[in-house]
């Protein structure tokens, strides 16, 4: 009976999400504000359709934010997070600690203890990494500058959230102080003891993700199995989340830091790819769970008194990071956009307010009211964004988004990649000489590993998964060289670019006619027949060491490929009909021999001069 509630409760979130979601997004509102609209629905408060677990399920969702951290990290290089330093220390520091002063100046002044109005201070000065996060991804905005000064505003709330946990149970004015929730392992050592500790701990994520995951990976890639490597994914987040948890750190930033380090690993669009799909379930489930752990009745209780905590916090933190933003002479279209998409209170509040409500801290109706707040300040911000999108930013005459996104560091290349082996690797070669930006994919770990010897960076993955494509960043990128070693794993891949990004021209490597035609029938835009070209080449080689002069070979050459090429697109469309496709191409070789011959007599002469400087 417990079973068929647990799946009825699974089939009200599915639905609610697949029916709501999609609605809002179409209306340009985004994923999260659709998600928690479906969560206010089927909540407690407002249908019933699920009760009140909303709260219980939102922890386990959680983990959705610790996912996403891992592959923020796994997408930035140590090189951009250290040029990022200045704006990670300075923009995020300030923000904490301006916001942080004004909310407890303002609460003190409403009459709330002096350790209360820390505590609302410190929490309200966090901002929502998921939805944030989100919405710049969904937006293409994470390369801006709005975009990296939000990132590095985030990252550096994430980091304090350490310090405030540490500093709440000082605030206690009850006899709960410890918080057993947030105990840690080390928690009875010395403090000098448990900083080194942390730091070992650290160091080792460091150096097991710098030189340990590598030659594991290596190993399970050439299983060939990819439920192992996604389970191994999983494994790496989920142990490293526990491992920080255990000695009291932030879960989101351990798997960040593994990302970072994990950052310029070959398996880095693998391990993005095998992580995003639970990520994704997981950040809907969080969405779903606040909107369903929202206390609706507090708004028709008293909706002057919510809208206006709403209104005041929004305000009051997008003031603040709009200042700091002309302080680090951010662009003003892009100031502004930094300002509301960071304004609202983040879903590490959930936790601390709870936290603060053990320690006595703060009462239990402000930490009702606030959590409203907290939650309809979340909601709002995908609107307010899309306010300033429609109505305010087209009033600039000139965007700074564009010039932005180009002043950040940017690896996205104009071409992939898809196999490397000796096709692919000449390929390469022969575009990085002549300065063309490639990504390349690869599924053989021994092949990437001796690559990696001569300077190329190959990314281990099954291309013709689309949400690699994805990650190699092929929504961006312009053309896409289909190198596989299994005409099917190409065929594949050619039908999954073609349906999924019609923009990208896509270039195909075959061994024969019959691979070149199910290629072009599968959608490939141009055809390289391997087979053809050396075959042709080594046969005007073969002419001239018989003794037929240069030029006459080199024409024989030119006329076959060209023959070849119409006589292959007009046999495309009889290839299933056998009988009128042998007589056609008999002809059509007829035709060939008497175009050679009459060629030959028609140019010997007037070529003779042209190309006799190919006779020495």
């Amino acid at each position: 009976m417990h079973d068929a509630n647990f799946f009825i409760q699974c089939l009200v979130y599915l639905t609610s999400a697949i029916v709501v979601v999609p609605i809002v997004s179409r209306l340009g509102l985004g994923s999260v504000l659709g998600y928690l609209l479906a969560g206010i629905v089927i909540g407690p408060f407002s249908f019933g359709f699920v009760g009140t677990e909303g709260k219980d399920l939102l922890h386990f969702a959680e983990f959705g934010v610790v996912m996403m951290l891992f592959v923020i990290g796994l997408e930035l290089e140590l090189d951009l997070l250290w040029r990022l330093k200045f704006w990670l220390l300075g923009l995020g520091g300030l923000q904490i600690l301006i916001t942080t002063v004004f909310v407890a100046v303002i609460s003190y002044l409403f009459q709330y203890s002096s350790s209360a109005s820390i505590a609302m201070g410190l929490i309200l000065s966090l901002s929502s990494t998921a939805i944030v996060l989100q919405t710049l991804k969904e937006k293409g905005l994470m390369k801006s500058l709005s975009g990296q000064a939000s990132f590095s505003v985030l990252l550096f709330q994430d980091i304090a959230v350490i310090p405030i946990l540490a500093i709440f149970p000082l605030l206690s004015e009850g006899s709960s102080v410890g918080g057993g929730d947030h105990s840690s392992l080390i928690s009875e050592f010395p403090g000098f003891v448990q900083g080194l500790i942390v730091l070992g701990v650290i160091v080792s994520i460091i150096g097991i993700g710098r030189y340990g995951l590598g030659p594991l990976f290596r190993f399970l890639a050439k299983t060939g199995n990819r439920e192992i490597f996604t389970g191994a994914s999983l494994l790496l987040v989920i142990a490293i989340s526990l491992l920080m948890g255990a000695i009291g750190l932030s879960a989101a930033l351990g798997t960040f830091l593994a990302g970072v380090v994990l950052a310029s690993s070959e398996f880095r669009h693998e391990l993005e790819s095998n992580i995003e799909p639970f990520k994704g379930l997981l950040l809907g489930l969080f969405f779903l769970s606040v909107g369903a752990s929202m206390d609706v009745s507090l708004v028709f209780q008293d909706p002057i008194q919510l809208f206006s905590y709403v209104f005041g916090i929004v305000l009051l933190k997008a003031l603040v990071l709009f200042g700091l933003g002309i302080l680090f002479k951010i662009p003003l279209d892009q100031n502004l956009y930094f300002a509301i998409a960071v304004s609202q209170v983040g879903e590490f509040s959930f936790v601390l307010f709870g936290y603060a409500e053990n320690l006595h801290i703060l009462p239990a109706n402000l930490v009702n009211l606030m959590v409203a707040s907290v939650a309809m300040s979340m909601a709002f911000t995908p609107i307010l964004l899309l306010i300033y999108e429609k109505l305010i930013l087209p009033r600039f005459e000139k965007s700074s988004f564009d010039v932005g996104s180009s002043e950040i560091h940017n690896d996205k290349n104009p071409v992939i990649i898809c196999g490397f082996g000796k096709f692919g690797n000449m390929l390469g070669r022969f575009l990085c000489v002549n300065g063309i930006g490639i990504t390349i994919l690869d599924h053989d770990a021994d092949r990437i590993q001796m690559l990696s010897r001569f300077g190329f960076k190959v990314y281990f993955g099954d291309a013709t998964r689309t949400e690699l494509l994805v990650s190699a960043g092929i929504e961006s990128a312009k053309i896409v060289v289909c190198a596989l070693d299994s005409i099917e794993k190409n065929k594949q891949l050619v039908e999954s670019v073609k349906h999924n990004f019609p923009h990208v021209k896509i270039m195909v490597r075959a061994g024969d006619r019959e691979e070149a035609y199910e290629l072009l029938e599968a959608g490939a835009d141009q055809i390289y027949r391997e087979t053809r070209e050396t075959a042709i080449k080594l046969g005007k080689d073969l002419l001239i060491n018989l003794g037929i002069r240069a030029y006459q070979a080199k024409r024989a050459e030119d006329v076959f490929l060209k023959h070849d090429d119409d006589t292959f697109l007009e046999l495309f469309g009889y290839r299933k009909d056998n009988i009128t496709y042998v007589s056609l191409a008999k002809k059509r070789n007829a035709e060939l021999e008497r175009l050679m011959v009459v060629d030959t007599e028609e140019n010997k002469i007037s070529l003779e001069n042209s190309w006799s400087d190919l006779e020495r």
